[in-house]
């Protein structure tokens, strides 16, 4: 005979465990569909399985996700995430991202379909040619679950946690693939330009420390303007909330400029702008892009990449500023 639950005891929570074991502009793009699934799921749970470094963003969520549990891309799912009731794969379109999703035995997977997992069969089609955000919101309403691909803004944070940023001009040289990666010296050239017009401050990773350090130098801007390296992920949101404007390639702080309606310059290369961009007609940002299409993982600069040139950015300044007063009027409060 089966046991059951002693008399009085609390029923289990019922639990939506999200697979997006990715960065930090694969998080970003994934914003709407976090919200649709609390909309869908106010009553459960709801379990990001994701970096556990990408928590101070999930936090500025307000609610949509209770609680990032760390996960390492494509590494098998730990046993609090077991059993859950609805698993969602926001990873990718398997076959290994659904098999970690099965081999943790859900009651009910949300996901695209492909060929080689046969359980997956009632998912929506894959489509590669497709923007990142529309590409979940789009699986999700396959389940009869809405999700606006609009919905991609976060709770600034706090100002203090990067007082330093507040008016000024963010330059972020830096991207994890070397083919979306502009030439340092093209950044100091455009840093001269802006430090013109206000304050500059050069952002990236620890590991972009030298890179930023290398662009300051060229452009003969003090060693203080750069943070490469000093900041964590509050920090650089708070940064990004509170500048004026960014420039800054393909890379996740672009993400951040959308989230937090901060006006940006962005330079593409390999990949298009309509897979990765900001949402099209949103006028606080300026895509660069020459049109070609590369290998976004090749290790020396996309040829379309190069073929912006700094004056492309400089004229790209100029549109920026005359958009930015009626632009700021129209944001809400």
């Amino acid at each position: 005979m089966a046991l059951g639950r002693p008399t009085g005891a609390a029923a289990p929570t019922a639990r939506v465990v999200i697979l997006r074991a990715l960065g930090l502009g694969d998080l970003l793009a994934a914003v709407p569909a976090l919200r649709g699934l609390a909309r869908a799921f106010p009553a459960h749970e709801r379990l990001l399985a994701a970096p556990a470094t990408l928590a101070p963003l999930v936090a500025l969520l307000d609610g949509a996700v209770e609680r990032v549990v760390d996960v390492a891309e494509l590494a098998p799912l730990p046993p609090d995430l077991h059993e859950a009731d609805v698993a969602v794969n926001l990873h990718g379109r398997g076959p290994q991202s659904h098999r970690r999703l099965l081999a943790a035995r859900p009651r009910r997977i949300l996901w695209f379909a492909h060929p080689e997992v046969p359980q997956s069969a009632d998912g929506p089609v894959w489509r590669a040619d497709e923007h990142e955000t529309v590409r979940w919101c789009r699986m999700l309403a396959g389940f009869g679950i809405h999700a606006d691909p609009a919905e991609l803004e976060l709770r600034p944070p706090s100002p203090r946690l990067a007082p330093w940023a507040a008016g000024a001009t963010i330059i972020h040289p830096g991207a994890a693939s070397p083919s979306r990666r502009w030439p340092p010296e093209r950044f100091a050239a455009v840093a001269r330009l802006c430090a013109d017009r206000g304050r500059v401050v050069i952002t990236g990773s620890r590991a972009e420390r030298p890179l930023a350090r290398a662009v300051a130098r060229a452009a003969g801007l003090p060693g203080e303007c750069v943070h490469a390296g000093d900041t964590d992920l509050a920090e650089l949101a708070a940064a990004v909330a509170a500048a004026d404007r960014l420039i800054c390639g393909d890379t996740g702080i672009a993400h951040l400029a959308t989230a937090f309606a901060t006006p940006s310059i962005r330079l593409f290369g390999p990949t298009p702008p309509a897979w990765w961009g900001p949402p099209a007609g949103d006028e606080r940002h300026v895509v660069l892009w020459s049109g070609r299409r590369g290998d976004p993982h090749a290790g020396h600069a996309d040829p379309g990449l190069l073929e912006i040139a700094v004056d492309d950015v400089a004229e790209a300044l100029g549109r920026l500023a005359d958009r930015r007063p009626q632009v700021r009027a129209a944001m809400p409060a």
